[in-house]
C-alpha cells in the first residue's frame, strides 16, 4: 500500500494509477467527488448512519466491529461486479472522508488480491482543502475574456464550436448543468452540489495554459443555484468583452433549438414562465401562456428576450461602463453561421488578444 499525497489540484491530472475509486458513502459522493472517480462505498448511506450511532451512542468497538463487517461484505460484492475484470496488474487510487479507517480497510483487501493500490493522504478532505485553495486563495490562473450578447445569441454553442477550433475556453454553464436563466435548467437534470461544481471547475482550470487567453461566457456571479468562486468572477468583471449581435428573429429562431426540451413539455413551459410573476404583470405573463399554449414558439421567444430578457441583460454588471471591444454581427445563426463566427473568434483570441 502506498499513500499519495496531492500538492495540487493540477496532481489529478496525471496520477500513477489506472482508476480513483471513492469509497464514501454515495450521498457523500454526490455531494463531491474527485472528478472522474468512481464510487465504491464501503458502506452505503443507511449503513454509514446506523455505524455512526452506535459510535456515538454505544461503543466505539462495537461500531468498528459492525463497520468491519458491512465493509467486507460491500467488498466482496464490488469484487464480483464492477471490479471482476480488473487484470493482475491493476492500479486503484482509494479514498475515504480523510484516508482513514474506510479506504484503509479497503486498500488492504485490494493489496491481498496482488494489485498495486494506493491510498490518498487526508482523503476527500486534502482534496477540498486543494479546491478552495485554487478557486479562493489565489488569483485566476489565465488571462480572461467574457463572450458576451443578448440571449439567443448561441454563446454556449460557439464556446464548444471555438473549443473544436483550438480555441482555449471554460464553459461554467456546461459544469453547472444549467442555462443561466430561469428557462436553463435541462427537463429532468439537476445542477451539482456547489462543492461538486467547485471541484469540477478547478479541475478544468488546472487545464489551462496560463499564456494564452480563455474565453468565458458572460453571466451574472450565479448559474442557477450554483455561485461563480470569487476569483473567477473578479476575473471576468475585469476582463475586456466581446459581443454577438444578431437579430431578434435569428436568436429567436435559435432559442427554439436550444431549447426544445423544455417547450416539448407543456407542463413544464408552462411553469416556467410563471416563474416570471415576480417580475412581470398578470396580463403579459397571461399573453405568454397564451402563445405557449398556441404552440408559437417563435413568437414566445422573441416577446420573452423583448419584454424580459434583452431590458435585464442589458443591466448586468459586466456591461456597466465597459463598452465591447468588439462586436461580431451575424444576420444567422445557423450551423454555417456559427463555424464562421467562431473562427473569427479564435483568429482574433490568438492574435489581437494574446498580444496585448
Amino acid at each position: 500500500m502506498q499513500r499519495l499525497t496531492l500538492r495540487s489540484v493540477a496532481d489529478i491530472l496525471s496520477l500513477p494509477y489506472d482508476e480513483v475509486i471513492d469509497t464514501r458513502s454515495p450521498g457523500e459522493y454526490a455531494e463531491d467527488h474527485v472528478p472522474g472517480a468512481v464510487n465504491l462505498p464501503s458502506l452505503d448511506n443507511d449503513e454509514r448512519a446506523r455505524v455512526g450511532t452506535v459510535y456515538v451512542q454505544d461503543s466505539r468497538f462495537k461500531a468498528r466491529r459492525m463497520g468491519a463487517a458491512l465493509v467486507a461484505k460491500n467488498a466482496a460484492r464490488h469484487l464480483e461486479t464492477y471490479l471482476a475484470d480488473k487484470p493482475a496488474g491493476y492500479r486503484p487510487l482509494v479514498y475515504c472522508w480523510r484516508g482513514g479507517m474506510r479506504s484503509n480497510a479497503i486498500a488492504l483487501i485490494y493489496g491481498q488480491i496482488g494489485w498495486r493500490v494506493g491510498v490518498l493522504e487526508g482523503g476527500w478532505r486534502s482534496w477540498r482543502r486543494l479546491v478552495q485553495q485554487a478557486l479562493y486563495d489565489v488569483p485566476f490562473p489565465a488571462p480572461v475574456v467574457v463572450l458576451d450578447g443578448n440571449t439567443g445569441t448561441a454563446k454556449t454553442a460557439l464556446l464548444h464550436r471555438i473549443r473544436a477550433m483550438g480555441g482555449q475556453v471554460l464553459d461554467l454553464e456546461g459544469l453547472a448543468r444549467h442555462r443561466g436563466s430561469l428557462f436553463g435548467l435541462t427537463v429532468g437534470e439537476s445542477q451539482p452540489a456547489q462543492k461538486g461544481f467547485e471541484s469540477a471547475l478547478a479541475v478544468e482550470m488546472a487545464k489551462l495554459d496560463p499564456a494564452r487567453p480563455v474565453l468565458v461566457e458572460a453571466e451574472s456571479n450565479r448559474i442557477g443555484e450554483i455561485r461563480v468562486p470569487p476569483a473567477l468572477w473578479s476575473a471576468m468583471q475585469a476582463a475586456p468583452r466581446i459581443e454577438i449581435a444578431a437579430p431578434l428573429e435569428a436568436r429567436a429562431e435559435w432559442l427554439m433549438r436550444a431549447y426544445a426540451d423544455v417547450t416539448a413539455d407543456p407542463a413544464e413551459l408552462a411553469a416556467r414562465i410563471a416563474a416570471l410573476q415576480p417580475y412581470q404583470s398578470r396580463e403579459t405573463i397571461e399573453a405568454w401562456q397564451k402563445l405557449a399554449g398556441e404552440r408559437d414558439f417563435l413568437r414566445l421567444a422573441a416577446a420573452l428576450m423583448q419584454g424580459h430578457y434583452d431590458p435585464r441583460y442589458a443591466r448586468t454588471r459586466l456591461r456597466q461602463g465597459k463598452p465591447a471591444l468588439r462586436v461580431y454581427a451575424s444576420d444567422s445563426l445557423d450551423d454555417a453561421a456559427q463555424d464562421t463566427l467562431a473562427q473569427r473568434i479564435v483568429a482574433d483570441l490568438e492574435g489581437y488578444f494574446s498580444n496585448r
